[in-house]
């Protein structure tokens, strides 16, 4: 039986664009065993993936704001015993960062990533023992597919299938909306009183308004945008196993260029989805269910087209 370590470690948005590639993996290595290397804040999310075998989670993020505490050293010690502790026979690293190939070249293993032209960070290529072509114009998630593809032995076919059951996640769909207005890049914000002009519309139709957040900032945000809108609430911080089946029960999702839209979108959730600080061709949100993608890097999307697009997607009283 094969041993295979993904090393996909964050953010949010490329953890779910690498799910795809591991469903595919386990359809051609049907009796490989899946170890999953990812930020302890997506091991819940990553540990509900029906191939994921294993995961070992790391905490980089939180490591890198004490890295020479006492304490921080002897919990980064601990994860390199565990990474060691199984020799593997392919490690794939998807994730292309001088930090994660560093992680690659510490396990144990046949080490695999992209070739220097088609990475992020070029110098992280020296760190692989297999390295390979794969266009950088190409969608995350088809670069991720391309490189497991040619790591394992086998070549990507058919749609992108996360893995993920919606109707597993959720018993039962509701009437309400999940507004994502959060995002850490200041670039993706689309503007408050556009959210509360959306908001309105939606309510207008029956729908209840969740508006969630990962860090204070953000709940501040959804706190101001629930005081301006009827039938909305801020729901308690959850991790993201719950924050799916938040999502997965939803009627409709809008939100802007953020891991938790590619979630909705993984799980087949109807979706509008708003860009305005990125470029939806290389990372807009791919999934079985329908999907609107409004706007463009500097070019957001104007109020009056995304509430026409929520009203086609959002269910009928």
């Amino acid at each position: 039986m094969a041993d295979i370590l993904f090393i996909k470690t964050s953010s949010l948005g490329d953890v779910i664009h690498h799910m795809p590639a591991v469903t595919e993996a386990r359809k051609a290595l049907a009796h490989a065993r899946f170890t999953w290397l990812v930020e302890e804040a997506f091991a819940p999310l990553v540990a509900l993936h029906p191939a994921v075998d294993a995961v070992l989670p790391v905490a980089w993020r939180r490591w890198r704001r004490s890295l020479y505490a006492p304490a921080t050293l002897a919990e980064i010690a601990h994860s390199l015993r565990a990474m060691r502790a199984q020799t593997f026979d392919e490690i794939i690293d998807s994730q292309g960062l001088l930090r994660t190939a560093l992680m690659a070249r510490l396990a144990r293993g046949r080490r695999h990533g992209y070739d220097r032209a088609s990475i992020r960070e070029p110098v992280a290529s020296r760190f692989y023992d297999c390295r390979y072509t794969v266009g950088r114009d190409l969608h995350a998630v088809e670069r991720n597919r391309i490189l497991s593809g040619l790591a394992l032995g086998y070549a990507p076919q058919g749609a992108p299938d996360f893995g993920l059951d919606r109707a597993r996640f959720a018993a039962s769909g509701g009437r309400y909306v999940v507004l994502l207005h959060a995002s850490a890049e200041p670039r993706k914000l689309w503007p408050e009183p556009n959210w509360i002009a959306l908001g309105q519309a939606l309510a207008q139709q029956g729908l209840d308004l969740v508006l969630p957040w990962g860090t204070e900032n953000e709940r501040a945000r959804s706190e101001r945008l629930a005081e301006a809108l009827p039938r909305a609430r801020v729901p308690a911080w959850a991790p993201l196993d719950r924050v799916a089946a938040l999502i997965a029960g939803a009627a409709l999702v809008v939100g802007v260029d953020t891991g938790l839209l590619h979630l909705a979108a993984a799980l087949g959730v109807p979706l509008v989805a708003i860009f305005a600080g990125s470029q939806p061709d290389l990372t807009a949100p791919v999934g079985a269910g329908p999907v609107a993608v409004l706007g463009a890097h500097g070019a957001p999307p104007e109020i009056e087209i995304v509430i026409e697009a929520s009203e086609a997607l959002a269910p009928s009283p």
